[in-house]
């Protein structure tokens, strides 16, 4: 029930951007296009960066969903699956709404979260920021995602070790997720995209109580 909770928030508030992006994004009656974000701001580093974060997190929960019968874990994999793929494309949509490229040679993962001017910036180091606890693993893009060897872990593991990992790996993953969406919530000027990350933050909070309640059912617990 929690994860289709998650589920629904996201829905809602997905649904909100969608209208305010086609309504012109903030009431004004301007076109999308005369207000399209610059090159390296929050608003297009967030949507890229989000969009690939997004896309393990969907490769994550089709892996487990075949290597477990556990219906509890299946459910949340299936809810994390669709709302982030969603959520992808839209992101993506953005981007081609605003005439600006899904890939930037020059740009740093994470790089956007340093540019809250909206003017472009090529990518810069981003120690010091604060991502609320999440850490970028050696041969991770970024804060919160899994690295080759741990999807192939995952990819390999069978039954309750692979909920384990998956649990664990997506409580990583969520709580890097909740940063990045927290900081484009701050620091994003297209209202539409704020509102999106502002669900994402609700939504994956909400994923996380519940992950960390089905570790203590199986007697594991979120790694760090």
């Amino acid at each position: 029930m929690a994860a289709g909770a998650a589920v629904v928030v996201a829905a809602l508030f997905a649904v909100g951007a969608t209208v305010a992006t086609a309504n012109g994004g903030d009431g004004d009656g301007g076109s999308a296009a005369s207000r399209a974000p610059a090159l390296y701001s929050a608003d297009a580093g967030f949507a890229r960066d989000m969009a690939v974060h997004h896309q393990q997190a969907v490769e994550m929960s089709f892996i487990v969903r075949d290597r477990t019968k556990d219906e509890a874990v299946r459910s949340l994999a299936y809810d994390i699956a669709n709302t982030q793929a969603n959520q992808r494309g839209m992101l993506l949509g953005w981007l081609d709404l605003w005439g600006l490229p899904k890939v930037v040679a020059d740009e740093a993962p994470m790089s956007w979260m340093g540019s809250a001017d909206g003017h472009d910036m090529p990518g810069h180091d981003m120690s010091g920021h604060d991502m609320g606890g999440a850490t970028t693993k050696p041969g991770a893009l970024m804060p919160g995602m899994a690295t080759k060897e741990e999807l192939e872990r995952l990819g390999s593991a069978e039954g309750r070790d692979a909920e384990v990992l998956y649990l664990q790996l997506m409580t990583d993953h969520h709580k890097g997720g909740v940063a990045m969406a927290q900081g484009c919530a701050s620091q994003c000027t297209t209202p539409a995209e704020r509102k999106l990350a502002e669900g994402m933050v609700a939504a994956q909070r909400s994923e996380l109580t519940l992950m960390a309640d089905m570790l203590k059912q199986r007697g594991a617990a979120p790694r760090g």
